[in-house]
């Protein structure tokens, strides 16, 4: 994690934090706002047409707020976006759901940011469980060249 983080110029910090029942209980452990946590969601597209491999995506959306398909599917031109099951999240970005993060995956899949993080610090996944990563979206978005837009709505 560390590494990849490093190849792309990225500045991270790796915290040790105890489970947390919701995801206002884990703002207050990591004494931030819920909106400062983003979640790193593995999204599955169609083959587009190069055979019949999967392909995936990234859309970090901040706590609060949930995807909104119909705005994620305009952005990228497809007619159908799915959450894969587990098994297939952990193939295509070698994490478990629930500690997803692109910095470290397995294949640099596209990144899609939620327009509402930018210019903040944020904590996200770590790849294992019981750690966060904090990380300067904004340097994120550049080290990625992810998309950024309106992709989400308040839960």
């Amino acid at each position: 994690m560390r590494s990849a983080a490093a190849a792309r110029g990225l500045d991270i910090e790796i915290r040790e934090r105890p489970q947390a029942r919701s995801l206002h209980e884990a703002a207050e452990l990591l004494g931030l706002q819920p909106s400062d946590i983003v979640k790193t969601l593995v999204v599955k597209r169609s083959a587009n047409g190069s055979g019949d491999q999967p392909e995936y995506l990234f859309a970090l959306v901040p706590g609060g707020r949930s995807i909104s398909w119909p705005k994620l599917r305009a952005l990228v031109g497809v007619n159908k976006l799915r959450l894969p099951e587990p098994e297939l999240a952990l193939a295509a970005t070698g994490y478990e759901r629930g500690t997803i993060v692109p910095i470290g995956s397995t294949t640099d899949w596209p990144v899609y940011v939620d327009e509402t993080i930018v210019g903040r610090r944020v904590a996200m996944g770590a790849g294992t469980h019981g750690y966060s990563l904090f990380v300067d979206a904004d340097a994120l978005i550049r080290a990625y060249d992810a998309t950024v837009a309106d992709i989400s709505v308040p839960e």
